[in-house]
């Protein structure tokens, strides 16, 4: 590996890169302690474990694929059809403890330093936020490795993260099937780097219920399957393991926006009884939506719930929402998804955030002023340097995105003060507790038979798109 490509990596990546990296790697050169990534690379390069694919390997472990094409000249899929057929570089239980850093947030890491106090030197975490950093004290008392994983486990399980439990007790089980050696567990899956990231888009017109397309989000790194010695599957059914957690109280924030003083009580009500606080405003125009979704993605409260819900009923076009004013500027749909992604709001970091949209479309001939101001305030100021990258990690995941079009008529009919879409998602909400997907099926098959029943412009055209990760029901139960 020459110089210049070790250099241009190490400029490349940002700080937490480069913890996670010499983290990847310390089992690999175990006798020493390189003070950087660039003395680390250049450790290995001179023994010779440093090939091309092998720091394919460490940035993939990082997610920064944008690197592995720009300076190695590679893509993901060599990457990946190596690791299946080779002996990885980095074992997989540091995978497995970067992959646990990665859903923690600094709550929770604090939560786990408390619980932890006991067993380590006094102060010696005080300062010290990183979980990866909390794994390498545990492993320096000898309080956690491969093979010791019972501490971590419980204390997972008392700050109630569950799914990082499973992964553990996933990781022990695929152990027991081969040698679980500290150095390169060769019995363990790769990283799932996909995490089932896909969007999903689905098109309901005129009585058809057509697939449009089925997407990989290229800005949301995305985890391809991977054949493991245990089974997994991205389907609904029969995957508790990868069910979103929801049993904080309440559930989350649930925001209803009516802009157009529509009958949205019976809304309010419905998130109420699934474990919701709900926000209700209504008569608001393009500017005061954009203030009150950004209001509201820096709510504190975030940080102790498992989701977020959003009803916004306006005026609008395909592309934006013109609030209670047909003759707004208008909000990109778009920019409203952006105010609550992972790098402009942390703290729904991993949680889904479910959207549903009801948009009345005005004429043809409306039309805004391009330039409608784009997200500002501290929500963007937050980003750091990885969010500079198209390839952030996870930017666009868990969001379920369900946009209803209506012809802006109907709101001139006395008997249409409620929205079909939102009535039939209320009754389906309140039924049989079921995965929100084919809730959302249901709705669909629902909607179908009004349209089948309707004038032309008296039907409701649902769109779908999602980056769910796991199975979601909104219940506590």
């Amino acid at each position: 590996m020459t110089a210049e490509v070790i250099h241009q990596v190490e400029e490349a990546l940002d700080d937490e890169d480069k913890e996670v990296m010499l983290f990847l790697c310390r089992d690999v050169a175990a006798d020493v302690a390189p003070p950087d990534v660039k003395n680390l690379l250049d450790i290995l390069s001179e023994r010779g474990k440093l090939s091309d694919v092998d720091l394919a390997e460490l940035l993939y472990r990082v997610r920064r694929i944008d690197l592995i094409k720009r300076i190695l000249k590679m893509d993901r899929k060599a990457v990946e059809d190596h690791l299946t057929v080779h002996p990885p570089l980095v074992s997989d239980y540091r995978v497995l403890m970067s992959e646990i850093g990665e859903c923690l947030d600094n709550s929770d890491v604090s939560s786990l330093i408390f619980l932890l106090k006991d067993h380590l030197c006094r102060g010696k975490m005080s300062n010290k936020k990183s979980f990866l950093k909390l794994v390498v004290e545990l492993e320096k008392q000898d309080l956690l490795a491969p093979n010791q994983l019972d501490l971590l486990e419980n204390c997972l399980k008392s700050i109630h993260r569950i799914d990082l439990k499973r992964k553990i007790q996933k990781f022990k089980l695929s152990a027991q099937g081969g040698d679980a050696k500290y150095m390169n567990v060769l019995s363990a899956s790769l990283p799932k780097l996909s995490l089932n990231d896909s969007a999903h888009n689905f098109m309901f017109q005129n009585g058809k219920n057509e697939e449009k397309r089925i997407t990989v989000e290229q800005q949301a790194i995305q985890r391809v399957p991977v054949k493991t010695s245990i089974q997994e599957s991205a389907a609904c059914q029969n995957v508790p393991e990868k069910r979103y957690r929801m049993q904080s109280k309440p559930l989350g924030i649930c925001l209803i926006i009516d802009c157009l003083c529509s009958d949205t009580e019976f809304l309010r009500y419905t998130f109420i009884s699934l474990g919701y606080e709900v926000c209700h405003f209504v008569c608001q125009n393009a500017q005061q939506i954009k203030y009150t979704l950004q209001k509201v993605a820096r709510m504190p409260q975030h940080r102790d719930c498992d989701s977020f819900v959003c009803v916004l009923v306006s005026r609008g076009d395909f592309q934006y929402v013109f609030g209670k004013d047909e003759t707004s500027s208008g909000l990109p749909l778009d920019q409203i998804k952006r105010i609550f992604m992972a790098d402009a709001c942390p703290s729904l970091l991993g949680k889904p955030k479910i959207f549903f949209i009801q948009n009345y479309l005005v004429s043809q001939g409306h039309h805004v002023n391009s330039s409608s101001p784009e997200v500002d305030g501290p929500s963007v100021r937050v980003v750091d340097a990885r969010a500079q990258h198209s390839d952030m990690v996870h930017r666009e995941a868990d969001f379920f995105w369900s946009v209803c079009r209506a012809d802006v008529s109907l709101l001139k009919q006395p008997s249409s003060s409620r929205s079909q879409y939102l009535l039939c998602l209320s009754q389906k909400l309140r039924g049989e507790k079921k995965c929100l997907i084919d809730l959302h099926i249901d709705l669909n098959q629902t909607m179908y038979l009004w349209n089948s029943r309707v004038s032309e412009k008296e039907k409701y055209l649902v769109y779908l798109q999602h980056t769910l990760r796991k199975k979601l029901i909104l219940s506590s139960t």
